[in-house]
């Protein structure tokens, strides 16, 4: 099972983010950044919701009780959906 610090560090340099940004926008230091990312600490309740509306994930994928990630698909028309799940079953096909 991957940890929480190194699921926050993948999402985050998905993103092409740094520990500074990730911190400036969920209000916290950048060495909190990087002891969440280290597994030295956890995030408070608040933190870990908010990682996950930054993230667009859940706080199970982010704990490791799930290992789906979800996408945010609320402002996706029916169509753009369809669209998005389809080149996703395209893509799991080829591995």
């Amino acid at each position: 099972m991957i940890e929480f610090g190194k699921k926050l560090k993948h999402l985050r340099e998905g993103r092409h983010l740094t520990q500074t940004q990730v911190s400036k926008l969920l209000g916290c230091t950048p060495s909190m950044i990087s002891a969440y990312e280290s597994d030295i600490r956890r995030p408070s309740y608040e933190n870990l919701v908010k990682l996950s509306k930054m993230f667009h994930v859940s706080t199970d994928y982010l704990l490791g009780c799930d290992t789906k990630s979800a996408l945010n698909t609320s402002k996706l028309s029916t169509d753009e959906i369809n669209a998005l799940s389809s080149l996703i079953e395209i893509m799991q096909s080829k591995k």
